[in-house]
């Protein structure tokens, strides 16, 4: 009974975001009594394109593409601080045309193996970190860039130029705050270790491949769409919303997205507002905070925790501390535009 209850725990620390998030919707759903809508709350085709990412990641990882692409990288590379800027801005370039999510699911695997084969694991929580802000970054530049930006593209029909030129000063401000924290990577030169040949095992593939997914992370995305959309059904909140939203959208969009992330809350105050302009500053600016702002944030977490659990509690305190203080300069930029 012990090994069982300690099992248990150590599940639920593991799984802790997908708990909480199952907590929320189901306390939600003792306000709204559960029926086939439930159905229509869940975005299905961003779960479906979550899982065929995950599987094609898996593949690739399973076919020792990684390992081959990890090699050829640290052969050019000098020392530390240009290894992490090339790892950073590579998520950043990728989250322009790719979304955020993918750009994380891909690179951010690729990036750990990367530092463990210089034997740098000691950069592995402030290089996630960087990247994830910096995915966060990069899907501003355009609409298509993640999935709350799509959200409100498709409401709004604001230009691609318009909607670069919205989000343009809270760009550049976090450039900068990503270049600061990038100097101060040690400049060490890293020593390529010396490496076996590659070699691909056929054997349970299909199985290594699926038992790979990251299940728990969809049934995540899944519980905070049901938690949503029950939000708006429920009468206080859909009379509080009504009340306290129009004029204050910046506000309410990253409020909102602290709580349950930056895409349902695209959906949230879409619906009640049509100062689309607001919205779009709230729920990018609202992507920085906490771990549940963005779900680019929570695949990050979810892949630093499958790969390195002992990093878990230090990626926290310190993914917290950076994005709030990126959220507080962002915030006073708002102010002063």
């Amino acid at each position: 009974m012990g090994k069982f209850k300690d099992s248990l725990f150590d599940f639920f620390k593991k799984e802790i975001v997908f708990f909480i998030s199952l907590l929320l919707a189901t306390v939600s759903c003792f306000f709204v009594q559960p029926n086939i809508n439930y159905f229509n709350y869940i975005n299905w085709d961003t779960i479906i394109l979550l899982f065929l990412i995950m599987l094609i990641v898996e593949i690739l990882k399973n076919l020792a593409i990684f390992e081959m692409l990890v090699r050829k990288l640290l052969t050019k590379i000098e020392n530390a601080r240009q290894l992490v800027l090339v790892l950073v801005f590579t998520c950043f370039l990728s989250s322009i045309f790719i979304t955020n999510d993918v750009s994380l699911i891909i690179f951010v695997p690729f990036s750990i193996l990367a530092l463990k084969k210089v034997n740098r694991s000691d950069l592995i929580i402030l290089t996630v970190c960087l990247q994830t802000i910096a995915a966060n970054v990069g899907c501003m530049v355009l609409p298509i860039g993640a999935p709350h930006n799509i959200v409100m593209f498709t409401v709004s029909h604001i230009p691609f130029e318009s909607f670069f030129l919205i989000l343009l000063p809270y760009i550049l401000v976090s450039m900068i705050f990503l270049v600061i924290l990038l100097l101060f990577i040690p400049r060490d030169a890293i020593s390529l270790p010396k490496m076996s040949k590659i070699s691909v095992s056929r054997e349970n593939f299909l199985k290594r491949v699926f038992s790979g997914v990251d299940y728990f992370l969809l049934l995540t995305f899944i519980a905070l769409f049901i938690l949503i959309g029950n939000l708006e059904n429920i009468p206080f909140f859909n009379s509080l919303f009504r009340q306290f939203i129009i004029g204050n959208e910046v506000l309410w969009g990253i409020l909102a997205s602290q709580v349950i992330s930056n895409v349902p809350a695209a959906i949230l105050l879409s619906g009640f507002s049509t100062n689309y302009e607001a919205i779009i500053v709230g729920i990018n600016i609202g992507g920085f905070g906490t771990l549940i702002a963005s779900m680019a944030n929570l695949i990050s977490y979810k892949i630093l925790v499958r790969e390195c659990d002992e990093f878990k509690i230090r990626y926290l305190v310190i993914f917290t501390v950076l994005n709030v203080i990126l959220l507080i300069v962002l915030i006073a930029i708002n102010a002063l535009v």
